[in-house]
């Protein structure tokens, strides 16, 4: 189904990353107009530039920092003269576990920064845009977590800082882009288990797998382009035009974590 995005023009967050990446080449294949966002992956992101071709950008910026998301909205709008669409994908996830108790105040910060102060920071940029450049549509598309669903043990920070953007972050948004795009949308997707560097498996074999799967309908891990179907859908007004303020879990039909073999 043609999701008719032709020219409109898109910022990922996070697009050297595995769901990032895949966003940005399966937006541009509907014929988008992509800026691919780097934090410290610039290599990666000018090589998918080179692949995707087109008229795709590559902007770097450290989201945590409000100087340098501005300047990347700078550089983003002086190539593309304007914004149309943003995906909010970048984000952080320790990769050791770390009770509640144990999480040092830094450790606390430092997830609540990258996970929700970027997004904050992000949001608040392309909003401004719109403030500064009127139009009958636009869209936001908020890449969360399954953790923000059901929490997760030993990532209390992240499933917070999910659980804020994709619902008082999200929810709160979607009545306020409306004053800037009558017909402007914000919406979430929720991703599982996913085959990304990010996510900690071992593969579809062995007790993590087991563990993993324990609640899922799906015995299977998402490959990014799962989620990047999911963005793309949203991200379009064909296809989800009337669809504002909801949250699109892509996890196989997890219905929670297995907390007890």
């Amino acid at each position: 189904m043609d999701a008719e995005l032709t020219g409109t023009r898109v910022l990922v967050t996070g697009a050297s990353g595995g769901i990032g990446s895949a966003t940005a080449r399966a937006l541009a294949s509907e014929g988008a107009r992509v800026a691919i966002h780097f934090h410290t992956g610039r290599e990666r992101a000018e090589t998918l530039r080179t692949e995707v071709g087109g008229s795709s950008i590559v902007v770097g910026a450290d989201l945590r920092e409000e100087g340098e998301v501005e300047a990347m909205y700078a550089d983003v709008v002086r190539s593309f003269s304007r914004l149309d669409a943003v995906v909010v994908n970048a984000g952080y996830w320790r990769s050791e576990e770390r009770p509640l108790h144990r999480m040092t105040v830094d450790e606390w910060r430092e997830t609540i920064s990258a996970d929700l102060t970027s997004a904050f920071l992000t949001c608040r940029g392309f909003l401004a845009h719109l403030a500064d450049d009127p139009r009958e549509s636009a869209s936001i598309v908020l890449v969360g977590s399954t953790a923000a669903l059901f929490g997760e043990a030993g990532h209390a920070d992240y499933a917070a800082a999910k659980a804020g953007m994709v619902y008082g972050l999200m929810r709160s948004l979607k009545n306020e882009i409306v004053g800037l795009a009558p017909r402007g949308r914000v919406n979430s997707v929720c991703p599982g288990w996913t085959d990304t560097p990010m996510a900690v498996t071992d593969g579809e074999s062995g007790a993590g797998f087991d563990r993993a799967m324990a609640t899922m309908a799906l015995r299977k891990i998402a490959e990014p382009g799962d989620v990047a179907s999911a963005i793309v859908f949203l991200t379009s007004d064909r296809l989800a035009g009337h669809i504002s303020g909801a949250i699109l879990p892509v996890s196989g039909g997890m219905e929670g974590r297995l907390l007890h073999a």
